[in-house]
This record gives structure tokens, sequence and C-alpha cells, in this order.
């Protein structure tokens, strides 16, 4: 898996990961080039119809953009019409948005400009766009920044030698940066907030995206997590970060054995046929929600699918999410008479 080739410490990793640090430093350099002619103009970029948050990271998965994207929209929804933009990559994000806000339009479009232009002519006056910070060409009213506490916490090599799309430098291109945790401690997420306001100049919020309850997939019935203690589970993910969220439900009392796959895996008719067989007996079988989206449709009805539902909990920083989504609200009336 490219995970074991990001982070693994045997012998062969270490080699592959030497051989591409060229290929690293060729594409940090490359995008760094690219932000310097967006910001000089030599590279156009283009005002939205609409007003855009940009919900975005700086590695590729394993941050809670989805969790974080639907929490924003949902809170917009509360004094405004918004709709989620996505540039469509794998078929389990539009799904898993539309589960979490129901009715909420969700856009699928590659051509972000597009996309806005959709979500006006669906009624939304403010566009949440899931994955878009490294999207220069359509500029944004706010940029928020994911940083996951997990991965900080690891080794920040650039693509393709690890996961990084940007140095972490690229914050600093960022209206907000937001921490993300989910088995990481909340001081370890202090740490790094204090890190980035002192080296970056920027405000952070962190947040702490956490199990709710157990769904079953086939009829919606809900299990608290106390389910989960002293049962021996099959926890399947297709995840950015597969292991964050093993550990979860290890802290839950759970003993977990991990079927990880690739971020966006598309599962076979063979692929459940195995996972079945590996439920241990009088155990449970978990997944993620953007996994359950998938899955539902194969699973046997014989052996019951249950699926983590996702808490998110603004831990610190909640003034500053605050002021944000403010400043991008009063902009609605400025962008309406432009666009009209």
């Amino acid at each position: 898996m490219v995970d074991r080739l990001w982070h693994s410490r045997e012998p062969l990793a270490g080699i592959a990961r030497a051989a591409l640090a060229p290929l690293s430093v060729a594409y940090a350099a490359t995008m760094r080039a690219r932000r310097r002619l967006y910001d000089a103009g030599i590279l156009a970029s283009e005002a939205a119809e609409l007003p855009v948050i940009s919900i975005g990271n700086l590695t590729v998965g394993g941050t809670g953009k989805t969790p974080v994207s639907a929490w924003i929209a949902g809170r917009l929804r509360d004094r405004a019409r918004p709709a989620v933009l996505l540039r469509g990559y794998g078929d389990d994000e539009p799904r898993v948005h539309e589960r979490l806000n129901p009715g909420m339009p969700v856009i699928v479009n590659a051509d972000r400009l597009a996309g806005v232009r959709q979500a006006r002519q669906a009624g939304a006056d403010v566009v949440v766009a899931d994955d878009a910070f490294q999207h220069r060409r359509m500029r944004r009213t706010a940029d928020v920044v994911l940083l996951s506490v997990e991965q900080l916490g690891r080794s920040r090599r650039v693509l393709p030698a690890g996961p990084w799309r940007e140095s972490i430098d690229a914050v600093a291109q960022a209206d907000l940066v937001v921490l993300t945790r989910k088995a990481a401690s909340l001081d370890e997420a202090r740490a790094h907030a204090a890190a980035i306001a002192t080296k970056h100049a920027r405000p952070a919020a962190i947040v702490h995206i956490g199990p709710g309850a157990l769904v079953n997939v086939a009829d919606e019935s809900v299990m608290t997590l106390d389910a989960l203690r002293g049962r021996d589970v099959l926890a399947v993910a297709g995840v950015g970060e597969p292991d964050a969220f093993r550990l979860q439900l290890g802290q839950l009392g759970a003993g977990v054995r991990l079927a990880a796959f690739r971020d966006h895996h598309r599962y076979t008719a063979a692929d459940v046929a195995a996972l079945a067989a590996r439920v241990p007996a009088g155990g449970l079988v978990v997944c993620t929600l953007k996994d359950a989206v998938k899955l539902a449709a194969l699973w046997p009805p014989s052996s019951p699918l249950w699926y983590v539902s996702q808490h998110l909990v603004v831990d610190e920083g909640a003034e500053h999410l605050n002021h944000l989504l403010d400043r991008v609200l009063a902009t609605r009336a400025g962008a309406a008479t432009t666009a009209g």
C-alpha cells in the first residue's frame, strides 16, 4: 500500500522514499512556483458568482475534510442557503454529504466556477467548496486549511515520497487553520496550534472528530458505542487514515482487526465475500460512513454491517470559526448584485 511506502520504517520503504526524493523536491518547487504565479497575477483567477468557503488540506486525505465541510455547511444552513461543491473524485463523497445534510444541494463539477453557477441556479446563496485549496483559478471569499494532528506528528515528505501536497508553509495563504484530531490528544493539538500561531501568524481552531454511535447499514437502527467494549471487531476502512479509525475503536474498548483499503476504494462482490468471511465469531464488522454508502448494496444480510456516525466537537477556537462565517455571509448581498 502507499501508506506503507510513506510511513513504514522497513529498509525497502526507506530506499524507495530516497529514490523518490528528487521527484518530491521538483513537485514542491512546482507547487511553490504555481502559487507565486497566481499571487503575482501572471496566472489568472476569476471571481465566483457566490461567496465561497474553501475547505482544503495540505495532504492526501486523512484530515477529516468531508465531516468538517459538512459541519460548516450545516452551520451555514441556519442563516443562509448553502450548497456543497465537490470536484467529483470518487462517488462516495457526494453520497456522504447528502446523508449528512439531507436536502442540501450537492454539486459535483471539476470546473469549480461552473459548479458555483450550478449552485446558484439550485437556489444557493453561499458555497462550501470541499477540497479546493489548491484550485487557484477560482477566487474564494475564505480559505480554511485542515491539518491532521496525527499527520503532523509524522514525517512531512511531499508527494510522491510522502502524503503532503505542499509544505506546511502554505498555511500562510489560509484565512483559518483547523487542526483536526481523531485519536490524538488535545494537548498535542494545542502544541501544534501554538507553533502555527508563532511561525505562520495564522489563527487556529481545534476540532475533535470522534465516533458518535453505531448505525446498522441495512435498517438505520442504532447501538451505543458501549456495544464495542470487550467485543472483537473487524474494522473496514477505505479512507485516508485507516489506522486512526482502528485506534478510535480500540480506545472504546474493542479488540480490533483492521481491513484497510485505499481511499475511495470501489468495493467489489469479491471484496465483500472476503470481508464477510473475516467477521469474528460473536463479533462485529464496523466501517466508516464513507465505506457504508458503497458497501450497503453489496453486503450480505446474514451478517449485520455497522458504520460509525461521526461527532464533531469544537475544542478550541470557536470564535475564529464564527468570525469567518460572519465575514463570508456579510458578502452575500454584494455577490448577488455583481452576479445579477
